[in-house]
């Protein structure tokens, strides 16, 4: 199981509510890429890290979207693939070629969602 995946269920243990769980497990992903974003010194293992635990965190989100027992509507499912595609465009262009301004779209998309899941405005 990747770090990802352990760090959602472990945190799907503790506190209960999917979508809080959805919540916390993106403002994680999207603090790891500010604090690289924040301290930038050139692709780095914490970059790669970052971006890693991004990935898994949104291969996660697409699995479950894409499965044919997720309860939310098609659109809903569809809006999801279309979020996960970009962010994996994204990352794959920050890691041919590194720059720290293009972690700010990956931040904004994790804060947003998560603020969404929460129930409040980001």
């Amino acid at each position: 199981m990747s770090n990802a995946a352990q760090a959602y269920s472990r945190t799907s243990h503790t506190t209960g509510a999917p979508r809080e769980i959805e919540a916390q497990a993106l403002l994680k992903a999207a603090q790891h890429l500010q604090d690289v974003q924040t301290n930038w010194q050139g692709p780095d293992k914490n970059m790669h890290q970052a971006l890693l635990f991004n990935r898994r965190l949104w291969s996660i989100f697409m699995s479950a979207a894409d499965t044919a027992d997720n309860p939310q509507p098609p659109e809903v499912r569809q809006n999801i693939l279309r979020i996960a595609a970009f962010v994996m465009r994204q990352t794959v262009d920050m890691q041919l070629d590194p720059d720290p301004a293009k972690l700010k779209s990956l931040i904004s998309i994790n804060c947003n969602i998560a603020a969404g899941l929460a129930g409040r405005r980001a």
